[in-house]
């Protein structure tokens, strides 16, 4: 058991473990900034674009509008008194918003509230995809200030066997000519 403990205490002090914690916690948080950019300022310019339709509340009733959802209620009298109003019956074709289609159980299909999702998933992968570039672009520039020059050459070719020998050589070991140097 005490291996046990140890095995998972290696993995999750790991630096790959830990940087994967810290980037779910910063995209949870981001993704939360992602969200307000599409709501408060990039659906706005869409819907004044589209002559200010608001994709959010966009849907489609999957129900016959003239489904009863609820029955009429018939006045209630006692001798002269009346003591409940009569209520009318409520159909679907009724009910105008969308918070009240679901409160009654009607079947909608709410295709605004995928565009915006879509919106969100582009952007947040534009977004990311700039991060990346951002990063990629300033390790490269890392790596070229870290140039390491090449150690100077050991060995050369000869020109008559093509064989690899000592820089220093004037002759060559396998073909036995006489080198220039």
């Amino acid at each position: 058991m005490k291996k046990f403990f140890q095995e998972f205490k290696e993995f999750a002090l790991k630096g790959n473990v830990l940087d994967l914690a810290v980037a779910v916690i910063i995209g949870g948080a981001f993704q939360n900034i992602i969200n307000s950019v599409v709501k408060d300022l990039i659906m706005p310019v869409i819907n004044w674009i589209f002559g200010g339709i608001d994709f959010s509340n966009r849907y489609i009733v999957l129900a016959d509008k003239s489904k009863v959802v609820t029955e009429a209620v018939p006045e209630v009298l006692s001798g002269t008194d009346v003591i409940a109003e009569a209520v009318p019956a409520v159909t679907v074709g009724d009910l105008t918003t969308l918070a009240d289609l679901e409160a009654n159980g009607i079947g909608v299909f709410k295709y605004g509230s995928f565009i915006t999702a879509v919106i969100n998933f582009v952007l947040m992968a534009l977004v990311i995809f700039l991060l990346v570039k951002g990063i990629n672009k300033l390790g490269s520039i890392r790596k070229k200030e870290e140039v390491v020059e090449e150690p100077a050459p050991t060995t050369k070719e000869c020109p008559f066997c093509k064989s690899e020998i000592a820089i220093e050589a004037t002759r060559c070991p396998h073909c036995t000519s006489q080198l220039d140097n």
